[in-house]
């Protein structure tokens, strides 16, 4: 296994540990910028686009246990995300890796 990938499972393991486990210990008080906005009545502070989603306010429908809910959205969303990355850096990866010749070989003329 290359460092790199090494790397990347490292982070995404301590991902899930703290999205799957610690986040239930977050506090339920909105943060700073949603406070502010529904202190001031700003239109759409009090809901949010998403919240029909399965997962919508880090719980999941349909499991009636607060912290496997909560634990199970917030993983879901830690896997999603890292999936989205990955593929992103795949294709860019891949993109670069047939591009053409280097701006260096094309002034010495190595290949």
């Amino acid at each position: 296994m290359t460092r790199t990938r090494g790397f990347v499972l490292a982070g995404l393991l301590v991902a899930l540990l703290l999205g799957g486990i610690v986040s239930y210990y977050a506090s339920t008080q909105p943060d700073g910028l949603n406070k502010v906005a529904a202190d001031q009545g700003i239109p759409g502070a009090a809901g949010h686009a998403s919240d029909g989603s399965p997962v919508a306010g880090y719980a999941t429908k349909g499991v009636d246990d607060r912290r496997l809910s909560k634990g199970i959205a917030v993983t879901s969303g830690v896997l999603v995300c890292f999936a989205l990355g990955g593929a992103l850096t795949w294709s860019v990866r891949r993109r670069n890796a047939g591009s053409a010749e280097s701006p260096t070989d094309a002034a010495t003329g190595a290949r």
